[in-house]
């Protein structure tokens, strides 16, 4: 019988690697943060992109394909762990701003300083209250014909 060519005794490395890619991916430990910071920059995905291509050329292709899914999962967790623009429903409540805090922001945004356009509207003439007028209307209302209908007013 044939075995598996990563099962073989000089490839036990690759074994042991093949067990610690797969328990990784299976168990979704957390990864810690001074690794998260490091792989969550440019240079970092740079050298694990290397390290996957190294795999793939020099390693079993089992190997090298869990490595890749394995360099995948860690750049998603180390960008989760440093929260970038994605917060859960509690920790935006946490970090939302109360009402009288906006309130104020906004009051502090619309503080204008007096214009000369509000100057002159205010030396203008004053302006008519609503219900007064200055003179009697040269016309007088009329009712049109209310086709048998009652007038609003009607106590009917």
């Amino acid at each position: 019988m044939k075995t598996f060519g990563l099962f073989k005794k000089e490839k036990l490395g690759e074994l042991i690697l093949t067990i610690l890619f797969v328990i990784y991916l299976i168990m979704g430990y957390k990864t810690p943060e001074p690794v998260a910071s490091m792989i969550d920059s440019l240079v970092g995905k740079i050298v694990l992109f290397i390290i996957v291509i190294y795999m793939f050329m020099h390693h079993h292709p089992v190997l090298a394909i869990l490595g890749l899914f394995v360099a995948f999962d860690l750049i998603r967790r180390s960008s989760a762990s440093k929260n970038n623009g994605t917060m859960t429903i509690e920790e935006s409540k946490k970090n939302a701003p109360c009402e009288s805090n906006k309130s104020s922001q906004f009051t502090a945004f619309n503080q204008f300083p007096y214009t000369l356009e509000q100057e002159v509207i205010k030396k203008m003439a004053p302006i008519m209250k609503p219900g007064t007028s200055m003179s009697k209307p040269s016309y007088n209302p009329l009712l049109e014909n209310l086709h048998d209908a009652s007038p609003i007013n009607s106590s009917n």
